[in-house]
């Protein structure tokens, strides 16, 4: 059983109160002086709209007795109310869209820069965490209107407490209403979160049916979609997946709808009581009637819409709040705080010492027990069928995973002590499963080396590296060509020609300490492949690349011969180590497994 040097996943999400707080300073440290400006103009905007139901009152009492002044300055007031609240409005919808245009960056660029500084790639991997991760990405777009539903709901908030007060000043007995809502506003409040937990239960189902929606839609699976002639079957998936997440979700609605409606029914009845009762009872004035008939009235709008804010604000703020709150905490809790630099060149090399590896969620080990060797200035071939862990043990030693148990050690020092992000910029590699960068050429090569993007001299070496000469050449402007078929000018290559291209840019640093190989020409032939390597191995043996460690991972055994030293894997052991002729004479899984590539190229 492995151990558990994995964090556990934490299924709670961080307090709601914090999260909020956390997300707002998050507006506020972007862009301060919009944020306050958005909300004061907010609340101006509020006011006139809010006193409405007053003018209507002395309008009343101004016709039931014949005093023509207080008509005529009742209807002075609806006029002036009305042109202010207008002004006000469009001045805080503008400045509220600014706000929300540039804190929207903001947000997005934090959420971005919060996923790449995890240092490992477990929260790409994981159900559990793409089930949130993909709800957060969902909610992000919107993050913003959650600033904007702040600051509409302290303007309802100062209407309803407006139209509260006014209603007050007829008889106290009258803010009852405002306690008949809180039926409704309870329900508004519960809705969102039962049907955010509904959607979230099902959050895989429908990023299935996203997924075959692509396949079905866009162009890199077209081929083999119309070949094969399951757009039919893709399509009739993609609808039950979708069902799969929406009938649930459904339910949760319906059922929430209905407690909904019910708070409603108490308001009405309640509002309906309150005018018999002014009328009636108190006998009150018309004017008085008049002022509970409009601001009953509007009460009942600005408890509609105070409560529609609050379940955005608990729907998409808290909701979205927590999860950043959660990713927040997450990134943080994954940052390697490591005490030692890497070796400025190799004295020892690299050591496993008993290293196991389960991939976080499972129990299956991938690599069980391995003790290892390599040193300075070799050339290291790891062979094995697949599953055999090759690529897991690259992944340990890009410090994309921890081993569950045993260490890494790198000239000595444990490799969990050597910060990931200075670690890797001494790593260089290029690996089967490549991005393709629908950038120029240059840059798609240059991003090997970030530090030298814009330096065609390093592109260009790393280019004639590669023996990616051929494919530049067929590029209409070389380097300077817009890669990919989508963009203005843009190009498409082949699979084989991206991948002399993403062999290009690992090779784009000129001294490594380690230079990984991750079946980095798998689409290319095995006499390309051959060529490539043995100029490669040649020219890693020559003075000043002695002191490089270069691990190989290819199925190809003609190339894994010129290796210096051979490591065979097998159903998560390493089985054999040595040279190619040591391996041979031995007469072992390596001798079987080259025997049969062998006979299958007679």
């Amino acid at each position: 059983m492995p151990s558990s040097k994995h964090p556990s996943v934490d299924k709670s999400l961080p307090p709601a109160l914090p999260s909020m707080w956390r997300a707002l300073k998050r507006g506020y440290e972007a862009e301060p002086h919009l944020l306050v400006a958005a909300f004061g103009f907010c609340l101006l905007a509020a006011t006139p709209d809010a006193l409405l139901a007053l003018w209507f009152k002395f309008l009343g009492d101004g016709i039931a007795g014949h005093r023509r002044g207080l008509v005529i300055g009742a209807a002075l007031g609806l006029g002036l109310s009305a042109a202010a609240t207008w002004f006000l409005r469009v001045t805080s919808d503008r400045t509220q869209r600014r706000f929300r245009d540039k804190v929207t960056i903001a947000l997005e660029s934090h959420v971005a820069r919060l996923q790449a500084s995890v240092a490992t790639i477990e929260h790409h991997e994981r159900p559990e965490y793409l089930d949130r991760l993909a709800v957060l990405r969902d909610q992000v777009f919107v993050l913003d209107h959650m600033y904007w539903s702040l600051f509409t709901l302290g303007g309802w908030m100062l209407r309803l407490g407006v139209t509260i007060a006014l209603l007050v000043a007829i008889h106290p007995a009258l803010a009852l209403l405002a306690v008949f809502a809180l039926p409704e506003v309870l329900t508004s409040t519960w809705r969102p979160g039962v049907e955010r937990a509904a959607e979230e239960r099902g959050a895989s189902a429908n990023r299935l049916a996203r997924h075959l929606f692509n396949l079905a839609t866009t162009a890199p699976p077209g081929k083999e979609v119309r070949v094969t002639r399951i757009g039919d079957r893709l399509i009739r998936e993609r609808r039950e997946a979708w069902e799969r997440w929406y009938r649930p979700v459904a339910r949760s609605r319906s059922t929430s709808a209905a407690w909904h409606a019910l708070g409603w029914l108490i308001f009405s009845a309640a509002y309906v009581a309150a005018i018999v009762f002014v009328a009636s009872v108190l006998r009150a004035s018309a004017g008085d009637v008049l002022l509970v008939l409009a601001a009953g009235a509007r009460l009942s709008f600005y408890v509609a819409a105070t409560v529609g804010e609050i379940g955005f604000l608990r729907g998409i703020w808290l909701d979205g709040s927590r999860r950043l709150a959660w990713l927040e905490d997450y990134a943080a809790s994954t940052l390697e705080h490591g005490d030692a630099p890497p070796p400025a060149q190799w004295n020892e090399g690299i050591r496993f010492e008993h290293v196991s590896f389960a991939y976080p969620g499972t129990e299956r080990l991938v690599l069980e027990d391995v003790n290892l060797r390599l040193d300075p200035g070799t050339v290291v071939a790891i062979v094995g069928e697949n599953g055999a862990g090759k690529t897991t043990l690259v992944k340990l030693l890009c410090s994309l995973y921890q081993p569950t148990n045993g260490r890494i050690l790198i000239d000595g020092v444990d490799l969990t002590r050597l910060p990931p992000e200075v670690w890797r910029s001494r790593l260089s590699g290029a690996f089967q499963d490549f991005f393709k960068f629908e950038f120029r050429a240059r840059h798609s090569i240059g991003i090997g080396d970030v530090r030298r993007l814009d330096e065609l001299a390093p592109v260009a070496a790393a280019v004639e590296r590669a023996g990616a000469n051929d494919v530049v050449e067929r590029l209409a402007s070389g380097l300077e060509t817009q890669l990919g078929p989508s963009w203005p000018e843009g190009v498409d290559i082949s699979f084989g020609q991206w991948q002399k291209l993403a062999l290009a840019r690992g090779f784009m640093r000129d001294d490594p300490l380690l230079l990984v190989l991750d079946e980095p020409t798998a689409a290319l032939d095995a006499e390309t492949e051959h060529a490539l390597f043995e100029r490669y191995t040649t020219a890693a043996r020559e003075p000043g690349a002695e002191g490089r460690i270069t691990i190989l991972v290819s199925h190809r055994f003609s190339t894994v011969r010129m290796a210096d030293f051979i490591v065979v894997l097998d159903g998560a052991h390493m089985v054999e180590s040595g040279t190619h002729e040591e391996l041979m004479t031995h007469g072992g899984r390596y001798a079987e497994l080259y025997r049969i590539q062998a006979q299958a190229y007679k």
